[in-house]
């Protein structure tokens, strides 16, 4: 398919789909799984690994990864800023980019013009449209907030500037339950009271209707979001829209990401050069990049692709003949940087138990976050981490 990747021989392990897995949030895949046995046994182990971003920390915790560095550097330039940082440490480079998942608003047309309602740019806006949807159609809401998914919260509340683990030198600093998660979690507190929002789990058949049916008018989706779509809502076909996220400071622009992966380089690997040559490969190459992105369907990393007018500019019958792709390649290049936890799994997995409570009546999500900050300063200071 396409052209040859140089040392083709080389192993590298990967998952099989550009769509995000869901199971990986809270808990590690059968991937991770492997990857770990086999640095717990010191053998075993692929030369190159996909790795998702959020999980890169926790495999530098044990000192899994190569410094390949010397190879990639000089295609930094090749990459948004925010997307580098990802992998990279200053001039250590662990791992390549190879897709990722900026965040814009997929939106319902139909339901919107019916309304009289223009997409919403920012918060403020997208509460009054909340409102006044649900009021013209009961059965109508403006969105379905997945509180039930750790990286769906991460990515809207990364663009307010939320560092909930970073680090101070040897420490680390856990400000989870800071001003800014206090303002995220008052905003759609009140659009929970006010029953103008659901907050249901997603990725499964209800919810699959609801986007379909029109229960849903909005889908706060990542960059992989407009193909999985088309993959599901048969009947709206024709509908769905593309739009920016709203914003919090309509003054900058400013986006978050919800997925995205890496080829790392493992250190245990007895062919550096070559398992380099074969991550930067697969990860910069015109045509092997553009594959990934159509046959596969991962949302581009490389500047070239997201500006090239094959990709960017390619107009999508199911979103009405809209270029869809412009409006996520503009948020890919307004992510910010964002430093992850070395134990994300965990605060996922505690962000999905805790929102859920108190959706469920324990609480709001102010205390939800709260509990959130507990929980993980505990578990970090019993995984051996000073806590600042």
């Amino acid at each position: 398919m396409g052209a040859e990747s140089p040392a083709s021989g080389r192993h590298v392990q990967r998952r099989a789909s550009g769509y995000p897995d869901r199971t990986r949030e809270c808990r590690p895949g059968p991937e991770y799984q492997a990857v770990r046995a086999g640095l717990q046994a010191g053998s075993g182990l692929p030369d190159v690994v996909q790795i998702e971003y959020q999980h890169l920390e926790s495999f530098r915790q044990v000192d899994a990864f190569a410094d390949i560095g010397q190879y990639a550097n000089a295609h930094k330039g090749e990459f948004p800023d925010a997307t580098w940082k990802q992998v990279a440490k200053g001039d250590v480079v662990n791992a390549m980019p190879q897709d990722t998942g900026p965040m814009a608003m997929l939106y319902r047309k139909d339901i919107f013009d019916k309304q009289g309602i223009t997409p919403p740019t920012t918060w403020v806006e997208f509460a009054d449209a909340a409102k006044k949807i649900h009021a013209a159609d009961p059965n109508v809401f403006i969105t379905d907030a997945l509180f039930s998914s750790g990286d769906w919260v991460t990515a809207l509340l990364w663009p307010m500037g939320w560092k909930p683990v970073s680090r101070d030198g040897d420490k680390l600093v856990i400000r989870i339950n800071d001003k800014i998660s206090k303002d995220f979690a008052a905003y759609w507190q009140d659009l929970i009271a006010a029953g103008v929002i659901e907050t249901k789990p997603g990725f499964n058949n209800e919810w699959y209707t609801g986007l379909d049916t029109g229960r849903y008018a909005t889908w706060l989706t990542a960059g992989w979001g407009p193909v999985f779509l088309t993959s599901f809502a048969k009947t709206s076909a024709g509908q769905w829209r593309a739009a920016d996220l709203p914003q919090w400071d309509a003054s900058k622009f400013a986006t978050g990401s919800w997925g995205g992966s890496s080829l790392a380089v493992m250190k245990a690997t007895q062919h550096l050069p070559e398992a380099a040559e074969v991550a930067i490969w697969l990860t910069t190459n015109p045509e092997a990049t553009m594959l990934y992105t159509t046959k596969q369907f991962f949302f581009p990393c490389t500047s070239a692709l997201l500006s090239s007018p094959e990709w960017a500019g390619n107009k999508m019958d199911f979103y009405g003949g809209q270029a869809v792709n412009e409006v996520f390649a503009k948020s890919a290049n307004a992510v910010t940087p964002f430093e992850w936890s070395p134990f994300q799994g965990f605060l996922y997995q505690s962000m999905t138990d805790e929102f859920g409570a108190s959706i469920g009546g324990k609480g709001t999500l102010s205390d939800a976050f709260d509990r959130i900050q507990d929980a993980v300063v505990t578990y970090a200071k019993e995984q051996g981490f000073t806590v600042a």
